[in-house]
């Protein structure tokens, strides 16, 4: 039960963080392209490959301390569905140029993000180790 508890605790922290980064983006940025989502799955893929890769190489994130961050926060933080969502909106709407730019920044940029968190994850591993 506990850990259903973290899970649930921490997707409440994610999910609210990502309506800040949407909000704070759709401010900043204007609406004509979903630049909050883009920007929550470029950090989500950083951290949950950041946080994932010190979990099984150190000792430096414990089990319940993962699950919080990864399931709980990050799976909330992280939209996909909102993605795929906006992406076929686009599409619907005829902006073939900005869902392609959308589909594109957010496979191949969320690819780079992860890869950029396990790298980190390398150097404070060695480190700490």
């Amino acid at each position: 039960m506990i850990p259903f508890l973290w899970v649930c605790c921490g997707g409440a922290l994610g999910s609210g963080a990502r309506y800040l980064v949407g909000t704070g983006a759709a401010a900043a940025f204007g609406q004509g392209f979903p630049f909050g989502t883009l920007i929550v799955n470029l950090v989500g893929s950083f951290l949950i490959s950041l946080v994932m890769r010190l979990a099984t190489t150190t000792g430096l994130v414990p089990g319940q301390v993962r699950l919080f961050l990864t399931t709980g926060v990050l799976g909330g933080f992280t939209t996909y569905s909102s993605f795929n969502y906006e992406t076929l909106r686009l599409l619907d709407d005829g902006n073939w140029g900005t869902a392609a730019i959308n589909l594109g920044g957010t496979v191949i940029g969320c690819l780079l993000a992860g890869l950029a968190g396990l790298k980190v994850a390398d150097l404070v591993s060695a480190w700490t180790g």
